[in-house]
This record gives C-alpha cells, sequence and structure tokens, in this order.
C-alpha cells in the first residue's frame, strides 16, 4: 500500500479510528500472563493503550496467519513498545510524513515546539522498542525483529509477516 494511495488512506483512517477507542479487556490481559515473563507483561502494560489493542491485534493476525512461533508473537505484540504515550496529532503527522516525506515532520515540529519530542521517538521507535524488549529479557531474535520490523531486506522472513500484521491491524 503505497503512501497517499486510496487504500493507505483507508488503512490510515481505520488506525486513527481504533487508537481513539482502544480497550484491553481484563481478560485479554489476564491471558498474557500464561506467555509472558513478568518484564515483559510489565512491558506491556508500560505502553499506551492503543499500542497494546495494536499488539494484541497484530498477534491475532499473526496466529490467523498460522503463526505461532513465540519470538513472532512477542515482537508482534511489544514491537510499538518504543512510541511512548505520544499522542494522536503526532502519530497522524508521523504517518503523513511516511507518506509524503520528512518535510511534513519538519512544518509539524515548528508548531507546537512541544511536538518535537514526541515526532522525534515515533521516528526511531523501532530501535526504542527493540531495547526495551532487550530490557525485558526477550529474546535475541524478538528483539531482532522488532528492531527491523520495517526492514523488507532483513533476513528473517517473519519480519515481512510482522510488516503485513502490523498494516492489517
Amino acid at each position: 500500500m503505497s503512501g497517499g494511495s486510496p487504500a493507505w488512506w483507508a488503512g490510515k483512517i481505520r488506525q486513527a479510528g481504533r487508537h481513539l477507542v482502544a480497550r484491553v479487556s481484563p481478560a485479554e490481559r489476564t491471558g498474557l500472563a500464561a506467555w509472558l515473563t513478568a518484564p515483559q507483561l510489565a512491558l506491556f502494560d508500560s505502553m499506551d493503550v492503543s499500542d497494546q489493542r495494536h499488539g494484541l491485534d497484530v498477534v491475532r493476525w499473526l496466529r490467523r496467519d498460522g503463526i505461532e512461533d513465540r519470538d513472532v508473537l512477542v515482537a508482534g505484540l511489544l514491537h510499538d513498545a518504543g512510541k511512548g504515550h505520544t499522542g494522536f496529532l503526532p502519530r497522524v503527522v508521523h504517518a503523513l510524513a511516511q507518506a509524503y516525506g520528512p518535510g511534513v515532520r519538519t512544518a509539524a515540529g515548528r508548531v507546537p515546539r512541544a511536538a518535537a519530542a514526541p515526532l522525534r521517538r515515533l521516528e526511531v521507535h523501532a530501535e526504542r522498542s527493540a531495547e526495551l524488549a532487550a530490557e525485558a529479557g526477550c529474546s535475541e531474535r524478538t528483539i531482532e525483529l522488532i528492531r527491523h520490523q520495517d526492514d523488507m531486506t532483513f533476513s528473517d522472513p517473519a519480519v515481512d509477516r510482522l510488516h503485513l500484521a502490523d498494516e492489517a491491524s
């Protein structure tokens, strides 16, 4: 899906709507305790609820795709942990910058200036998410899948599945 196409806009509008109404049920949260370590669960709990919901949706997509590899599922769940609590508008600007170029981020970063830090977090979230996953004791493979979540040239074919699940969720 190319940035700026009607399909891209439809997907981003769907994601925005999901972001605004994101919830995680107590049963979903409890279910995670069965397959995450305590530090991984703490990392999940530290995430913005919209990123928690998105991670759960990515895991659901991966499982429907037949993937049960724990490393891949944990990567899908925690791949956005580094975004932090950035708020809605910086995420919109970030998506637009991905589609239309860095000039969008530059222009948005000037007004208001408070947007600069959240925009930077979004820009480097894959690396930061990988660092947080390492601190939470995730496997080396999970860490690398998170770090390379948008790198379609990375040698592990699971990156392609993660990217598809990310875009679909």
